[in-house]
């Protein structure tokens, strides 16, 4: 019985061939990535408006330049314990199926280029996060690099409860 050995390597169709660009950014302990293309800017920790009845995860909005922004907390997207916001502490502003989004997390790092071919698809259990937010795996010299699935990561009824929350503090 023949097996094929790249069942758990995703195709080239999914990451192409050309360098990735990402951004990488830690929340708890380990290191994410998302495609540098989907961020829009990456702001300080700022004052959060609370709104009522916000959907779970939602920390409050912020106005950037005229605009009400949703911010989400990662760590609560992820199951992960509440910390204490710091200086390193990050909102990155995000576009997604056409909503901006803003993501805390608990510090920036860099820009990354990194070959596709470098990327695995992660195991049911690779991280605290939901395995079905991990696009996949890059192995980096000392370390995992989780690539996020921003996609996945918010639900169409995520993005429809955070557009309710948008317009109810407009």
């Amino acid at each position: 019985m023949s097996t094929n050995q790249n069942s758990h390597t995703p195709s080239n169709s999914t990451f192409g061939t050309d360098q990735l660009r990402l951004v990488s950014f830690n929340v708890g302990k380990e290191l994410f990535a998302v495609d540098i293309l989907r961020v829009q800017e990456i702001n300080r920790m700022m004052s959060l408006t609370q709104v009522p009845q916000s959907p779970p995860g939602v920390c409050g909005v912020i106005n950037l330049r005229g605009r009400i922004v949703p911010v989400l907390d990662l760590r609560s997207r992820f199951g992960l314990e509440e910390s204490e916001h710091c200086d390193e502490s990050r909102i990155i502003v995000v576009e997604i199926n056409g909503a901006t989004i803003g993501f805390i997390v608990d510090a920036v790092h860099e820009v990354l280029e990194i070959s596709p071919s470098i990327i695995e698809e992660a195991p049911a259990i690779t991280s605290s996060a939901d395995a079905r937010f991990i696009k996949g795996v890059a192995k980096m010299k000392d370390t995992l690099l989780i690539l996020l699935d921003l996609n996945e990561l918010m639900t169409k009824e995520s993005l429809e409860s955070v557009g309710a929350l948008k317009a109810q503090a407009a």
